[in-house]
């Protein structure tokens, strides 16, 4: 049959503690015995308290009587008269003597024994206290890991699906140049044939034929517009640098917001994740400050830096006011447009640090450089 570990233990600590009892009643009467010359019969009890003392402290309840007892017993032999003998001289005075001692020694024994429960208590509370803090600190680490695990899966989904969106926004983008662009182009020239004719029609139809040329011709507009804003063919052909310039003028146009663009003529490609992140960032700042800022004036500066490439959009409008400046410093709570940008920063190893007081606000974003790029020129200014 295995012996229990636990049960050896408590053997062991028992007996530990009834031989520190036994040990320390024998001390006391041992030390009794030296300091007989200098207290002589009076006072027997003097040093046999202290052993009762301790075993009510740290030996327990048990041992603390047995010490009670030997110290009795061996006070009654040795320094009771007649010394070394269980006879009385005087039994009245002898026994009251040891009732007193006795009944002394149960409170002191009563009073450790509340004491040591008391403790035993309190370090059970805190043993208690201690596991469930544990306990506790590995839940909440598995809940973090968890949280953690689910954030970086959101991250991942959210990156793939702005992947989708670019994706799509580009599709859109071709199916409207190639198709209805087409379509369109087809339609005004049938209309030019017809237009060429319209002498021979009466005023009215000659008036509404010159009128679709002019739609058609509005449309046609129209889609290329919007088809350049879902996906700028100028990025995916010539990059960066002429998108923003072609984007920039045209904002410019729509609305009366007039933009200072600085980028180096011989700003280099980047890659294809990047170029979509810058434009898309400073597409969504110009949209920002034509709906809030206010102001007539913009600014963009596109520059390389330390192996980084840093993107500023300023604009000198009323600024965002302190409560949303908050909301847009707390993870989870920026608008749509905030929260896209930096997800699309992140994803590239960039970030993003919106600045705002009563004259402007400023947006900047930082992308490491994963390869060098070529020398930059000379900036440039488009107004």
């Amino acid at each position: 049959m295995p012996i229990d570990r636990s049960e050896l233990g408590t053997v062991y600590d028992t007996m530990r503690r009834y031989g520190l009892a036994v040990l320390a009643a024998i001390a006391a009467l041992l030390l009794r015995q030296v300091l007989s010359p200098l207290l002589g019969e009076s006072n027997p009890y003097h040093t046999v308290w202290a052993a009762v003392f301790f075993s009510a402290w740290y030996c327990g309840l048990g041992p603390s009587i047995v010490t009670a007892l030997l110290s009795v017993v061996g006070v009654w032999y040795w320094f009771l008269a007649p010394a070394r003998s269980f006879a009385l001289r005087d039994p009245k005075t002898t026994i009251s003597g040891m009732v007193g001692f006795l009944v002394f020694s149960a409170l002191i024994i009563a009073l450790g024994e509340t004491n040591r429960r008391s403790l035993a208590r309190t370090q059970s509370a805190e043993e208690q206290l201690r596991k469930a803090h544990d306990e506790l600190e590995i839940k909440v680490r598995e809940r973090t890991a968890d949280l953690n695990l689910a954030n970086e899966s959101l991250r991942e989904l959210s990156g793939r699906l702005q992947q989708i969106g670019d994706e799509e926004r580009r599709h859109i983008s071709r199916e409207l140049h190639d198709s209805v662009g087409q379509l369109l182009a087809a339609l005004s020239m049938n209309i030019a044939i017809v237009q060429c004719q319209s002498d021979k029609l009466d005023s009215t139809a000659a008036r509404a034929v010159s009128e679709n040329a002019a739609m058609v011709e509005q449309i046609s507009r129209e889609i290329r517009t919007i088809s350049h804003l879902l996906h700028p063919p100028l990025l995916d052909a010539a990059g960066l640098a002429s998108a923003l310039r072609w984007y920039v003028d045209g904002f410019s146009e729509r609305s009366q917001i007039k933009v200072d663009l600085r980028i180096p003529e011989q700003f280099g490609r980047l890659s294809d994740e990047m170029e979509i992140a810058i434009f898309r960032m400073v597409q969504e700042c110009l949209t920002n400050i034509h709906r809030h800022s206010g102001g007539t004036l913009a600014a963009i500066r596109v520059h390389e830096e330390d192996h980084r490439v840093l993107v500023e959009v300023q604009d000198q409008g009323k600024g965002i006011p302190l409560e949303k400046q908050l909301e847009l410093s707390s993870p989870g709570r920026t608008g749509v447009g905030f929260r896209g940008m930096r997800e699309r920063l992140r994803q590239l190893g960039g970030t993003l640090d919106i600045r705002s007081d009563g004259a402007g606000t400023t947006v900047t974003a930082t992308l490491p450089l994963r390869e060098p790029t070529p020398a930059k020129g000379v900036a440039s200014d488009v107004a």
